[in-house]
């Protein structure tokens, strides 16, 4: 479904080639300092423009039709929507018979029996993450202020994503070279992103179904192109022994909470069952490259009834995990906004 949190409830709607798109957001509380200029950083960090990014350019401003009266949140539904104007649906006409390989097309059409929308990827596109950008930045805000209230303003929330591999290379000198060299080939590369949380009290999640990665994961995965994600050290954990990846555990002294204790290493990315322990919250997040590419592939034409060849046109990313950074922010912090909401 298009809906996700038990409390912070955040709700996408919309298409990539589609009139508008937009998010509803539910259980935000009144009184949270809110205007449409709030949305500008986040979202300007997710435009594209840049080498190795899609030559689609949209103006991306935000309208808040609900939820805002006089700057501030009233406490009811949220509702921001973006028009869509630089679109070029004809590019899309063929795929409605020929699936893009690595892409939704196949699939929303055995979902849907064929109404979906197909332009741009319709409901599938990563178009819809705008919106959950903009749910990312209120979801900052509920953050931030309940963390601050919670620790008397000794603590701030804080989450912070960056890209710190592409194409397999960690060496952000030669992250050009390569997105230019798959760009020539009309191929396409895929990165890594890591985010790191700080500010969090311990004790937020549950064991098992609603345990702090559990939730993560099933938004993150919920990111267009995702095909992994790991806490901490991950699946080099199964590579360490026991005396190698516990994390010890201290006083560390926080000005304001002397004598909490906390983990002196974070190999546990800060969760331990499931749970928060105090630390800052660590993942990576894995993006497949692009599917669709000018190279040459081959698949099924289903009007014809047989094999054919296929080259994608229109405007795409080389690497669209350079957009994503700011999304996997998002996406935490909508996850963590809901949780910390529950107690």
């Amino acid at each position: 479904m298009n809906t996700f949190g038990t409390i912070f409830r955040v709700s996408i709607f919309g298409e990539s080639h589609g009139e508008e798109i937009g998010v509803v957001i539910d259980g935000v509380e009144p009184g949270i300092e809110l205007s449409e200029k709030d949305f500008i950083p986040d979202i300007d960090r997710r435009r594209s423009g840049a080498r190795g990014t899609t030559p689609r350019m949209e103006s991306d401003e935000p309208h808040i039709l609900s939820g805002v009266f006089e700057g501030h949140t009233t406490g009811a539904p949220l509702t921001l929507v973006f028009r869509n104007g630089n679109t070029r649906s004809a590019d899309y006409a063929r795929l409605r018979d020929v699936p893009r390989p690595g892409h939704a097309d196949f699939t929303a059409n055995v979902k849907y029996g064929g109404f979906q929308d197909p332009r741009g990827g319709g409901h599938f596109s990563g178009r819809l993450t705008l919106p959950v950008v903009a749910a990312g930045v209120v979801a900052k805000k509920v953050l931030a202020e309940t963390v601050a209230e919670e620790t008397h303003g000794h603590v701030r929330f804080k989450a912070e994503a960056r890209l710190v591999e592409i194409g397999g290379v960690c060496d952000p000198t030669q992250w050009e070279a390569l997105l230019a060299e798959a760009q020539a080939e009309g191929d396409s590369l895929g990165g890594v992103v890591e985010c790191v949380v700080d500010g969090l009290p311990a004790g937020l999640g549950e064991p098992f179904w609603d345990s702090v990665e559990s939730c993560l994961s099933h938004a993150l995965f919920a990111i267009p192109g995702v095909r992994g994600v790991e806490f901490g050290d991950g699946f080099a954990a199964a590579r360490m022994k026991g005396s190698e990846h516990n994390d010890c555990f201290t006083a560390d002294g926080i000005e304001g909470h002397e004598g909490l204790v906390t983990p002196v290493t974070n190999h546990a990315g800060g969760v331990n069952g499931g749970i928060t322990n105090g630390n800052p919250l660590v993942m990576r997040v894995a993006f497949k490259p692009t599917s669709s590419i000018r190279k040459p592939q081959r698949t099924w034409d289903f009007s014809a009834g047989e094999m054919t060849e296929l080259s994608v046109g229109g405007r795409h990313d080389v690497c669209f995990a350079l957009r994503t950074p700011v999304i996997v922010e998002a996406m935490a912090a909508i996850v963590l906004a809901d949780l910390i909401d529950r107690g």
